[in-house]
């Protein structure tokens, strides 16, 4: 009996040896991000072993350039970077939640709860809470909706101008396309040193066109969109040294001239392609007026064949009779090209409604940070579209954990304890906003608490100015219902990963790895 119990005792304290870890490492990476939450938070300043630094209010930012070996770091860092992904924005609320949730269950654990018993109250708490997130948005009435620009600002830090892009951007490109999974409003945004803040129905290419002797604006404009380098075939060298050789070489440019000339004759003006352009092409194409913009990324080539209409083709499509390419040939208002900047503006397109936010700053480092905030801005509106909203400021997760205290009556055992992981986290959003503006969390989250229980109002929570309990929605801070439940999710997870790690063991170095590394 005794050997049992100091086997048992030995496997327990390798347990909260191995969560101890886990939640110090989450703490860690949790604590570079909690004091930028909230409208009095800070900046954090990145500095790598070159000296290179960046400075910067925006949590994904911070934890995509942190230097994390712990694996349970790492395990966080990827939910975050999910969030991102999917949202755009709550990653700081998701990463102290999760924080949250894993050092509450280390406090349960180390005071004998079963962790299987603990997950399973994790999992009733997360799901009671979401379904209360789910219960609490308010849809967003249309793209004229005055939330829309306030959710913006939220997310935007309280930069006006940002926000203000940001909604005219969504209005630009339309309900259809805010709803369509596939579309992301933050691929408009193009971030620029000295350039004009602004939002045009139109895509930009970041590239000049390829000679300046071809003219800098046509309109309307008739465009061609190849995946692929404007350029005759080539007959291989060998080939060349060959009487045969020759003949299908001239043969070949021939038969490109006269494609050349019925790209002109189709009244073909732009053509944008992802690849080089031949000089005998830039001759007659000069000589025809017509513009090109030669080694274009993917991304901009995609984005201009869809604003235009344009369809991608390759370079053996030119072959192709007048009729035919008519079917290919995209069209926009107006190219141009900002010579100040060099690159070149589509305007109009007959294709899918597009726009460009333009976001300009005096300097580089400037540029960057309103970069991000910009992303935080347009991917908040366009969640909002998606999922509605909730009051911001921390009082939509107090609403969902006052919810939960029925819940954890109805829960038997001790899986009520994991109900409990879940109301810490739901505590912290809030506690930590109160605390970056310089007020006691302790006292002010029971304020919100009890003066959300008292009034029925699921709005209240502290104005981060007076420190007085206020209405969030009267306030104007809100954020939208998706980025609050996925954040709630990747907490719920990735804190529920954690706390099943029973140990850790070192891993065996991959022979096959070491095999090929030695050239073997």
């Amino acid at each position: 009996m005794s050997e049992q119990r100091t086997t048992n005792d030995t496997g327990g304290n390798e347990r909260i040896a191995a969560l101890l870890s886990n939640a110090s490492a989450l703490r860690a990476v949790a604590s570079a991000v909690e004091g930028t939450i909230g409208p009095k938070g800070l900046d954090t300043m990145l500095v790598d072993r070159l000296g290179d630094v960046v400075v910067t209010n925006d949590g994904w930012t911070i934890l995509e350039r942190m230097e994390a070996t712990h694996p349970a770091a790492r395990m966080l860092i990827n939910i975050a970077r999910a969030q991102h992904e999917e949202i755009g924005d709550g990653t700081t609320t998701a990463t102290i939640m999760a924080s949250a949730l894993v050092q509450a269950g280390l406090d349960m654990v180390a005071d004998g709860v079963p962790v299987p018993r603990l997950i399973e109250g994790v999992r009733i708490g997360a799901r009671a809470a979401i379904e209360a997130l789910e219960r609490s948005a308010r849809p967003i009435q249309g793209l004229c909706d005055p939330w829309l620009v306030r959710v913006a600002n939220t997310a935007g830090r309280g930069h006006e101008d940002i926000a203000a892009l940001a909604v005219e951007a969504a209005k630009v490109v339309g309900l259809d396309n805010l709803l369509d999974p596939a579309f992301n409003l933050r691929d408009a945004i193009v971030a620029e040193e000295g350039a004009r803040s602004e939002v045009f129905r139109g895509v930009i290419v970041r590239k000049a066109r390829h000679s300046r002797h071809m003219p800098a604006s046509v309109a309307p404009a008739r465009i061609l969109a190849l995946d692929d380098a404007l350029e005759p075939e080539r007959v291989d060298e060998g080939a060349l040294a060959t009487e045969r050789g020759i003949e299908k070489h001239f043969s070949l440019k021939e038969g490109f001239e006269r494609n050349l000339r019925q790209l002109v004759e189709c009244g073909i003006n732009v053509i944008l392609v992802s690849g080089g352009l031949a000089d005998i092409a830039e001759d007659m194409l000069v000589d025809a007026g017509v513009v090109v913009v030669t080694r274009m990324s993917w991304r901009d080539l995609r984005r201009a064949a869809e604003h235009t209409g344009a369809r991608l083709v390759k370079r053996s499509w030119i072959a192709r009779s007048s009729s035919e390419m008519e079917r290919v040939l995209g069209a926009a208002e107006r190219v141009f090209e900002d010579e100040r900047v060099s690159e070149v503006r589509i305007v109009g397109g007959r294709g899918r409604p597009m726009a460009t936010m333009v976001v300009g700053a005096s300097t580089s480092d400037v540029v960057e940070e309103r970069e991000r905030i910009a992303h935080d801005a347009v991917c908040a509106v366009q969640a909002a579209v998606r999922g509605g909203i909730v009051p911001g400021g921390g009082a939509a997760e107090i609403a969902a954990a006052r919810s939960l205290a029925s819940v954890r009556r109805e829960v038997k055992g001790m899986a009520a304890y994991g109900v409990d992981c879940v109301l810490a986290a739901l505590k912290r959003p809030l506690a930590q906003i109160v605390q970056n503006a310089g007020y006691n969390p302790l006292e002010k989250v029971e304020e919100a608490i009890t003066a959300q229980a008292a009034s029925g109002n699921d709005s209240l929570a502290v104005d981060c100015d007076t420190g007085a309990v206020a209405d969030m929605l009267s306030l104007g801070v809100v954020d939208p219902a998706q980025v609050k439940l996925n954040a709630l999710r990747a907490a719920a997870e990735v804190g529920e990963a954690v706390l099943r790690i029973d140990r850790i063991v070192k891993k065996r170095e991959d022979q096959s790895g070491e095999a090929k590394e030695a050239g073997m």
